[in-house]
């Protein structure tokens, strides 16, 4: 689509009037009373009270404690997700866990094992990375999608974080790992003892110990103070309140790999280790449960990932995939993290269908949700990638668009 002006937008979204007679009062205003004196400074900041984006809960897990909490995607901009609205997904509750105290053990097909203080793991180089991290449930419900989903409810498993930490290959040199090691297994401090298998060339590459996110410590439901992070893979194999590493020469096949976090076929088979998080995309706005005011210009907007890399491009649809226009990519583009799509569009006031497919740099393309089904059936509960429809409305309303 033609890129607008910045006055052919306000002209044609019929923004002018408004913007004469919002100019008023504040001109007016300044005329007024005195104004009073803004509250002091505080020492941790909050935002405005009139900001009310929230995460929403999922799943109990003992009848008491939510298991899970959902990203409000809709309510987004940029590609950073706050640490407060970062998604949760947490087995036995959320550990107390005094940094002090805490250790990490790192021990089996090792020449050297070592046990590890914070203080020891925050002395060894580190460095700050962008990554998302999406738990493989996400989106599980958009296999039978229902009609009032909303982008947080679908999708909202997923967040984007600069992580901060250690790289895991540092620590792997120091302890030297031994020929016949090809796996390692990694322990979580929660009452669950959270266990999944990595391989070994995965914690060489690009896996981190982290300790860091968007600037400060880890939040406990992040898993403070250290969680492993292992950048594209499903999330729960980014064990929290990370405590022991065992190097090994076999997979150990834990209940997280088979009985759960794995995607079960039509021919009652299962794909076991479906590690990568495929690349998706999902709108954000227009999207379910919002509302377009009025005809005219709007900004289609939403976010894409891959596990596999960095995304090279996305197709945005409004008349439910018959034709696709390419979507402006927001720098920066960043391998296994978000990236932030925007196209404009000019709504005359009729029922649009809008889709977005996504591709990245191994030329992988984001599938229909028909085409999923076609190959995996509905039995399995993990990596739905499919492309989310959202269906505007001739009143402007917003909703699912799968159903």
């Amino acid at each position: 689509m033609k890129k607008l002006t910045r006055r052919q937008f306000i002209e044609r979204g019929g923004l002018a009037t408004g913007v004469a007679a919002m100019a008023a009062p504040a001109l007016a205003d300044a005329d007024g009373p005195p104004r009073k004196l803004g509250a002091p400074t505080r020492p941790y900041g909050e935002r405005s009270r009139f900001e009310k984006s929230a995460r929403n809960g999922g799943r109990q897990a003992t009848g008491v404690l939510p298991s899970a909490s959902r990203t409000p995607l809709q309510d987004s901009v940029g590609i950073i997700t706050p640490s407060s609205l970062h998604f949760e997904r947490h087995h036995s509750g959320v550990p107390d866990i005094d940094p002090g105290e805490h250790r990490l053990v790192i021990h089996g097909l090792v020449d050297r094992p070592l046990v590890l203080t914070m203080d020891d793991i925050r002395r060894l180089p580190s460095v700050s990375r962008i990554h998302f991290l999406e738990c493989s449930g996400n989106g599980s419900g958009e296999w039978k999608p229902q009609p009032d989903s909303d982008a947080q409810r679908a999708h909202g498993m997923v967040s984007c974080s600069e992580w901060t930490g250690v790289p895991l290959s540092v620590v792997l040199r120091e302890v030297g790992v031994q020929p016949a090691a090809k796996w390692l297994v990694a322990e979580g401090a929660d009452a669950a003892r959270m266990t999944r298998s990595v391989p070994l060339t995965k914690a060489m590459d690009d896996a981190l110990l982290a300790y860091g996110q968007n600037g400060e410590a880890l939040r406990p439901e992040q898993g403070y103070p250290l969680r492993l992070l292992l950048p594209g893979w499903e999330g729960n194999i980014s064990i929290k309140w990370l405590a022991r590493i065992k190097v090994v020469d076999t997979p150990y096949y834990t209940r997280e790999e088979t009985s759960k976090y794995t995607d079960f076929m039509p021919d009652g088979t299962a794909r076991i280790f479906t590690f990568d998080m495929e690349a998706k995309s999902i709108i954000t706005a227009p999207s379910g449960g919002q509302q377009l005011r009025a005809k005219g210009v709007h900004q289609i907007t939403g976010v894409a990932w891959s596990g596999r890399g960095a995304i090279r491009r996305v197709d945005v649809s409004v008349d439910g995939g018959k034709t696709w226009k390419i979507a402006e990519l927001q720098a920066p583009v960043l391998k296994k993290a978000f990236t932030r799509f925007r196209l404009d569009w000019q709504w005359d006031g009729s029922e649009a269908t809008l889709l977005s497919r996504c591709t990245d740099d191994t030329g992988y393309v984001q599938p229909t949700r028909a085409a999923l089904i076609a190959t995996r059936g509905l039995a399995s509960n993990y990596h739905n990638n499919g492309i989310q429809s959202w269906h505007v409305n001739a009143d402007g309303t917003v909703r699912n668009g799968d159903v």
